[in-house]
């Protein structure tokens, strides 16, 4: 298992242990996490479970593809480091990981 840290716009911090090949969506989901709102049940066709990953933690993530960046443009509040967080996999090499919700979803 992968732990994961979502600080839900509250500050509230779920840590969860993942399943490594789930995505961080699923289990914000599964985990019932504020703000995660996933319309689209992962399909990167809305950009309704946009968050922001940790600064320490943008590299290892790895930069959205393409697509993920078409839907991105209909996020609210887009950052550098925002990405939609059905499109990131759970790996051992995000052990720790940390991502923010903003606000509001799009």
């Amino acid at each position: 298992m992968t732990k994961l840290n979502i600080i839900a716009f509250d500050g509230t911090r779920f840590e969860i242990d993942a399943a490594d090949g789930s995505t961080v969506m699923e289990n914000a989901v599964r985990n019932s996490v504020p703000g995660i709102e996933a319309e689209c049940g992962g399909a990167c066709a809305c950009a309704t479970c946009h968050v922001y990953v940790d600064e320490a933690w943008t590299d290892a993530v790895g930069a959205p593809s393409a697509m993920e960046e078409d839907m991105l443009d209909f996020a609210v509040d887009v950052q550098p480091n925002s990405r939609l967080s059905c499109q990131i996999k759970v790996t051992p090499a995000l052990d720790g990981l940390v991502v923010k919700v903003p606000e509001r979803q799009g």
